[in-house]
């Protein structure tokens, strides 16, 4: 009866249906009633974006290997389609099967931005949930979380049963056998977490788990003895850990990847074949949260690489291979890779797509790299305009280097280039800022020497987040006043320039502020997501639906000044809101942090 309201209330009706109504090439759909668990696979975000994710793609296919388990796709409805949903009383439904959300087993939640927060609440609310955790009841589904904003996830903490740290490949395999086993002796969901809770290492659940405040600082941290009304011994809370460990997969050269993708209705952010390379980073960017949580660092074989790229290229057709990983420049024999790659694929017109590589890889691959690699724009993440800023975070980029790589590229056929800086780093001046215009511009005229042209250049401009489980997270964010006065220097810079060819984009500075706020928070931001949420916040990082003012009400609600929540600036032996939640050891991050900051003083 549901599909049958979906195909004649909501399909008709809304715009780009394509998003809703399932049915692609390889998707797979099971029979929900033969299935001892059915699993929800939420993105919070529309259809375009999460279809693009991969991680989602890797657990949806390893969750229906299961032959008992049936893994669903469910994702963000747009404003027109809530409020059709909202109107016509229909629940949020799967793809698949138009199945009610609230009738899996599981809910899953992949978070991989601050600001998809309020999507997870829509979510819930829109599959007739109550969004907080305490109030859902034992018919209600477990819900659970996973993703790189796992690693802090306290703002989260009130609406989510447990969270998986870490890596999901082998991590969701040992949940789902262990919620079938328990379901079977007649579990209670209560006490399905509390087992995960004792028996895995990287599930957090916040339920069994208490702070105590004094102001802005945390008193402690305990574990609390069980669930209310669970039978088990009180003195059994004192057996749960209070540190947590990342999940890793062990074997990476064998973990499961998917080998047909499901080819979307409607066209994606990156429709691709993507195929990771590699995990882990070698480099120790400051501001990198994944470089300093994901590890260790684990490569495939050129021979494993290649033939998933041919099995999922036989099956979906698409003419692009996404080679993907934190850093591919450091992938060994990477020259070796894409010479395997392109001898397969040259005669049938598909091109690799490669992510920033670092220059001084760069410029020893780039006449490898001509015929395989579509050159509608090489990308490279410069961070700072300054030699000695790269140093003080670990970004080792010469100018010369840079400079080199470049040419290379134009010699070659690249015709346009992309670059990222980051603006608010330790150390940072006035003269750093404007020499991005400078560093730009010079990089743009140097296409000149090649064929007599400027280059077209397109810059991205990011204001620097402290992320937990980096060195930098002690640090105070820059004020937005900051953020405004760098982006008037860089725009006048530009323009005493001419320098026409130069195209600016911007990174929405309030956006920057609130996602510092959030990102460095504790559990007692539930209740500023939640106020946010009901002044109707939404889809937070599109610019047509962010509105800072929602955000500020909820702040304000609960007299918490969001400026002062992202500056704030926390002491080396201060309890941190994310220090249980895995990552790296704080004094191994303490380290990096001194060691920068000794650097920024011989500046």
């Amino acid at each position: 009866m549901l599909a049958e309201r979906i195909d004649c209330q909501f399909l008709p009706v809304v715009r780009r249906p394509s998003r809703y109504i399932g049915g692609e090439i390889n998707q797979i759909k099971k029979d929900l009633t033969q299935c001892s668990l059915t699993v929800a696979l939420c993105f919070p975000d529309v259809y375009e974006v999460a279809m693009s994710y991969t991680g989602l793609a890797i657990i949806y296919d390893i969750l229906n290997k299961i032959e008992d388990v049936a893994a669903e796709r469910v994702f963000a409805p747009w404003i027109d389609a809530e409020k059709l949903l909202r109107e016509k009383g229909i629940p949020l439904f799967s793809l698949e099967s138009k199945a009610a959300l609230k009738s899996f087993d599981i809910v899953g939640f992949s978070l991989t931005n601050e600001l998809c927060y309020t999507n997870v609440l829509n979510l819930l609310d829109l599959g007739g949930l109550n969004i907080r955790s305490s109030l859902r009841d034992e018919n209600d589904p477990l819900i659970i979380a996973g993703g790189g904003m796992s690693n802090c996830c306290e703002p989260m903490a009130e609406f989510i049963d447990l969270f998986i740290l870490g890596e999901g490949e082998d991590a969701v395999v040992e949940l789902v056998e262990l919620v079938k086993s328990e379901k079977k002796t007649g579990a209670t969901k209560k006490e399905i977490l509390f087992c995960a809770a004792k028996k895995f290492d990287w599930a957090y659940v916040p339920a069994l788990y208490k702070f105590e405040y004094e102001n802005a600082k945390i008193k402690s941290f305990q574990p609390i003895p069980a669930f209310a009304g669970m039978t088990t011994p009180a003195k059994a809370g004192a057996d749960l850990p209070k540190q947590f460990k990342n999940a890793v997969v062990k074997d990476f050269e064998n973990t499961p990847a998917p080998l047909a993708p499901i080819v979307p209705f409607t066209q994606a952010v990156h429709e691709r074949v993507s195929v990771e390379i590699m995990r882990g980073c070698p480099g120790r960017c400051l501001f990198c949260q994944a470089s300093f949580c994901r590890r260790p660092i684990r490569y495939r074989s050129i021979e494993k690489i290649t033939n998933l790229a041919k099995a999922c290229y036989a099956a979906s057709g698409f003419d692009t291979i996404g080679l993907l990983s934190l850093s591919t420049a450091d992938y060994p024999n990477l020259e070796e890779l894409v010479a395997n790659l392109h001898e397969y694929f040259q005669d049938k017109y598909v091109g690799l797509s490669l992510p920033s590589l670092r220059v001084d890889q760069q410029f020893k691959l780039i006449p490898k790299l001509v015929a395989s690699v579509r050159k509608s724009g090489l990308t490279i993440a410069v961070e700072t305009a300054n030699e000695k800023l790269r140093q003080i975070i670990n970004k080792p980029l010469k100018d010369e280097d840079l400079f080199s790589g470049v040419e290379a590229a134009y010699r070659t056929g690249w015709r346009r280039l992309k670059l990222y800086f980051i603006v608010g780093l330790p150390g940072e001046t006035e003269q750093d800022i404007k020499q991005i215009v400078g560093l730009s511009y010079q990089l743009a005229k140097l296409r000149e020497k090649v064929n007599g042209q400027t280059a077209q250049i397109n810059i991205t401009i990011s204001w620097l987040v402290h992320k937990p489980h980096t060195p930098l997270s002690w640090l105070a964010q820059k004020p937005k006043s900051y953020f405004e006065q760098a982006k008037q220097l860089i725009l006048d810079e530009k323009r005493k320039l001419h320098a026409r060819f130069l195209q600016f984009k911007f990174h929405d500075i309030n956006r920057s502020v609130l996602e510092s706020a959030i990102g460095r928070g504790d559990r007692r931001l539930c209740n500023v997501i939640e106020a946010a949420w009901q002044n109707g916040a939404r889809f937070d990082l599109w610019n047509e639906c962010f509105d800072i003012e929602r955000w500020q009400k909820a702040f304000d609600k609960f007299g918490i000044d969001i400026d002062t929540a992202a500056q704030r600036q926390f002491s080396p032996d201060e309890i941190l809101p994310w220090e249980h939640l895995g990552g790296p050891d704080k004094k191994y991050l303490l380290n990096h942090l001194n060691e920068a900051m000794n650097k920024v003083e011989r500046i």
